[in-house]
This record gives structure tokens, sequence and C-alpha cells, in this order.
């Protein structure tokens, strides 16, 4: 559908234009000028472009500007940043627009900006002294952050997905109104600025959402975090953060459902008042250097167990805050890659109903414990890589919300529990390269998942299908195991017994061939014996002869 300039001619007293999600083209002549008492555009989602709409250098009344999604594919000229000045809120997400943000941007009137999803490049200036909401995400931004953000009441900084370096500012402390802060997908280094020098701003840490992952930053686990007591959402993964976790994560973040370490240098135990986290439903510490076993504390992350709608309404509705936060259709969805069947698979919005225990690639040893059966909300369990002992526990099919179960490349052993057929949401599951034994369990669950041999393979005590190898062998074969295994003992004992005479005979001929004292010794030791036998048998054999001679005589 078009709509032509000249239908908006003459409505000199216009001053709302909203036209959002009609999808309409807008055919703007490029003389044409819009009534100058138009104070409100949504344009959201109409084609506008290719070109960035030349009519809007006229608005000078205007306060909010929402031109996302409708196809500008160009450079944002600079008369539009003098428009834009007395803008308070400003919608330009999902188009190809390019060039520089303003340095005067410190200079608008706006309390929200979304620029996300654009081609925007070079450094962030410092910004508006009113600003709440700033979307950067997905843009070429460059250079360090500002050393002074100049935004006060900043509730919401998004900026994921571009090119940033350096490192983190201590300017970031004086933010005390922030809830949400997404910084991952970025080139920052070094550590985190140390906060502790303002108690005044310490106490006042109101943050929900900390994403810093897939960055360069280091050092050891953030301590500051110990004073954002309503954090929700943690993520610290693809970095190289190294040190133990803290014991004090429970009582500093009694809200935490989400922690993501995946991929860095931690090592040690995993605290045990980690795994009483009571809303903790999402836990992923796969790839670091963790040691220890898993405590039986878990049945405390109550995140893992309660049913979602019931869950969800609880921990986010607590704290009076939505999941999705935003001011004027200025909304933001997390981004999460999460590790499940096998690969990588991108989570938005849904990412609250994701309930996850990934421990993977780690140095984890000890039983899986058998606590772990009433995490019954989980849909991905991952164990694998890891030195996990004894067997794989009996009430495993009571997980019947899991999707993916990974235990891999461990220790295991003894039988595969028959409940494991009972999980009827399983899509995706690998046992391989365990001491498995037994026959594999049959369902018609597991008859459906894909290349199912693989699933076994590295168990040679495993048989039955899917497996080539049969289960049942005739008990003559096993007797004659039995008395092979007999008479492998007894050659092995007089083998035993034959190289320890050789070798003390070889002990003996190497001390003669080079000690001459001893083996003259010897010899004389060997000369007295022999005469001294001598001697002996002579005497005795005598005395027996004559002995006999006299009985002989008595009898006749």
């Amino acid at each position: 559908m078009h709509t032509a300039y000249n239908n908006l001619s003459g409505l000199e007293s216009l001053e709302y234009l909203w036209l959002s999600n009609n999808y309409l083209t807008l055919t703007m002549n490029s003389t044409w000028v819009p009534p100058s008492n138009l104070t409100n555009i949504a344009l959201r989602s109409c084609l506008l472009g290719p070109k960035f709409p030349l009519w809007l250098r006229w608005l000078t009344r205007l306060d909010n500007l929402d031109i996302s999604n409708t196809s500008i594919s160009d450079t944002v000229p600079d008369w539009f940043w003098t428009m834009a000045s007395t803008v308070k809120t400003l919608n330009m997400r999902h188009n190809n627009i390019s060039g520089y943000l303003p340095s005067t941007m410190e200079f608008m009137r706006a309390t929200a900006i979304d620029l996300s999803s654009n081609q925007f490049n070079g450094p962030i200036p410092k910004l508006p002294i009113n600003l709440t909401d700033l979307y950067l995400s997905g843009n070429n931004l460059v250079g360090p952050l500002p050393l002074d953000f100049g935004a006060p009441r900043l509730v919401t900084l998004i900026l994921f997905d571009n090119s940033i370096s350096g490192s983190i500012p201590s300017s970031l402390c004086k933010l005390r109104s922030l809830l949400l802060l997404d910084m991952s997908k970025n080139k920052l280094t070094g550590t985190m600025p140390d906060c502790s020098t303002s108690k005044k701003n310490m106490n006042s840490l109101n943050i929900l959402n900390l994403s810093l992952g897939n960055n360069n930053l280091s050092g050891g686990f953030p301590s500051f975090l110990q004073y954002c007591q309503k954090l929700i959402f943690l993520d610290l993964s693809h970095n190289h953060f190294f040190g133990t976790l803290p014991t004090w994560i429970q009582e500093k973040l009694p809200y935490l459902a989400f922690l993501r370490l995946r991929s860095n240098m931690f090592y040690g135990h995993i605290p045990e008042e980690l795994t009483k986290l009571v809303n903790l439903q999402h836990l992923d510490l796969a790839y670091n250097n963790l040691t220890g076993s898993i405590a039986k504390s878990i049945v405390y992350c109550k995140g893992m167990i309660a049913t979602r709608d019931d869950y969800n309404y609880a921990v986010y509705s607590a704290l009076g805050y939505g999941w999705s936060m935003g001011l004027n259709d200025f909304t933001y969805t997390e981004n999460v890659m999460v590790v499940t069947k096998g690969q990588e698979r991108l989570y938005t919005g849904e990412i609250m109903y994701m309930v996850n225990l990934d421990l993977s690639c780690n140095n984890i040893s000890g039983d899986i414990p058998e606590e772990i059966g009433t995490l019954v909300e989980l849909k991905n369990l991952n164990l694998s890589w890891n030195t996990f002992s004894g067997k794989i526990p009996e009430n495993i099919g009571a997980l019947v919300q899991v999707e993916s179960l990974d235990l891999s490349n461990n220790e295991l052993s003894g039988k595969i529990p028959p409940s494991l057929s009972a999980l009827m949401s399983l899509s995706w599951l690998n046992l391989s390269y365990n001491n498995l034994t037994g026959e594999v369990p049959s369902g018609d669950q597991l008859q459906t998942l894909k290349d199912p041999e693989y699933i076994y393979i590295g168990n040679s005590g495993l048989c039955g299908p899917p497996l080539s190898k049969n289960c049942s062998q005739p008990k003559p074969i096993t007797a004659t195991r039995e008395h092979h295994d007999d008479v492998t003992d007894v050659v092995s004992f007089f083998f035993a017994m034959g190289s320890g005479y050789v070798m003390g005979i070889w002990v003996v001929f190497c001390i003669f061939l080079f000690k001459r004292k001893w083996r003259v010794n010897w010899y004389s030791v060997c000369d007295s014996l022999y005469d001294w036998v001598y001697v002996r048998v002579a005497v005795t054999w005598a005395s027996w002869t004559r002995e006999k001679t006299a009985e002989a005589k008595t009898d006749r």
C-alpha cells in the first residue's frame, strides 16, 4: 500500500503520526514539508528507505521519533543530529544506517535512544545527562568506553556485539540506577573496576542483569558483585577469569537465577553455598578446572524443581520488575547461547524457561548423587568429560522434562538404569566412553534417538539392541573361561618362581666373578663342609656295617 505525500498535505494541525506495524510504503516528495506541529512520529515497520528521509530535517518540535525497521540503508546526515538534539525518545533500530555518533551527543535532551542493529562505527561519546536507556548493540562501534559516561540516571546500557576495546572504566560504579548492563561480545580487556572504594555507591547498586561474556576480561571472581544483592542474571563466560568461586554467593546474591561461567580458568571445589541458591535454574560451569564432587545440597535449587509458571512469577515479580524492561517500545531480550543436544542453540526471550545444569569439561569426581533426580524441571543435564565414577543414579528417570542428557567420557560403571526409558521428552542422549555393562534398556523414546550406536560406543560391556553384541552366552563358555583363568594363575606362579631362581643364580655368579676374596672364602667353606660331611658319612657307614655284622652272627 502506498501513502503519497499529498495525502498528508493540508493537515497543518497534525501533532501525532502513528502508522507503526502497518507495513505501509510511504512515498514522500523530497520537497514535502511536514506539518510544523508534529511532535510524535511512529512509523515502525513501514517502508521509508533506502534513503534517509529528508523531510525529517524540517521538524523542530519533535519529542518522539520511531523509524525502526523501515529499510533505511544510508549514512546518517549531519543535519539529523541537530534536529534530534531536542528529541526525548529516538528509535532507529533494525536498519542499515551507518555513520558516527555525534561528539555533541551529551547535549541532547534524549531520555531513551535505540540505534541497535545498524552499521554505526567509531567510539561512544559522552552520553546525555538525562539519558536512562541506551541500546547500541549489533553495530561496529570501536575504541574504549568513555571515562565519564555522563548519564547518572542510566538504567539500561546495552552494548553487546560490537568491537569495543580497552578496560571497563571505574565511572561504571557511579551508575547507581543501572539495572541492565550487557557488554558481551566485545573486545574488552583487563580486570573489573574496584567499586569498593565508595561504600555509598556500593550500597546503591540495584543491577539485575550483568552480561560480560565473550570478551578478554581477567582477574578473580568480581568482588563488587557481593553488593549487587538484586542480581538475577550473571554471565562471565568466555573470558579469562580465574581463582576459586566465592562462598558468599548464596548470602550476597540470593535472587541469582542464571549463572554462566563457562570457558574460564576457575579452579577448586564448587562451593556448597552455590548449590543452595534457591532461585538458581541455569548453572553453566563448563570448561574450567573445577574439582571435587557435586554436593547433595543441590536439592535446594528450587529453580530446577518448581514449575515454570509459579517459579517465574515468584522470581521476577518479587523484585517489582519484569524480565523484559524498557520505555516507550524500547525493550531488551536476553540472548544466550546454550550448548544442548550436542550443539549450540540461541535462546532469546525463552531463556527464562531454560533449566540447565552444565558441569562438563572439568575434573569433577565422585558419584553422581541420587539427589540429582529431584531436579525434575531440568531440560539439559551435561556432566560429560569429567571423572565421575560409580553407577548412574537409579532414579534418573525422574527427570521427566529432560531433553538432552550427556554423561559421556567419565568412569561410570554398572548397568544403565531401566528408568532411563521413562524419559519421554528425551531427544538427545550420550553415554559413550564409560565402563557401563549389561543390557541396554529398551523403550519407545530411546528407539527414536538418532545414531543409536554412537550413544553407547566405548562401553565394551554393553550388549543388546541397538548394539550388535548379543547378551546371551552359553554356560560352557563361562566354565572354560574360568578354567582358563585358573590355568593362567598356575602358570604365572611357576613362572615367577623360576624367574626368582634364575635371578638368584645370576646374583651369586656376578658376586664371585668380581670378588676374589669372597670366592676363596666360599671355596674354603665348601671344602671344610665337604670334609665334615665325608667324615660323618664314613663314620656312620662303618657303625651301621658293624651293627649289621653283629646281628648276622647272633642269628646263626
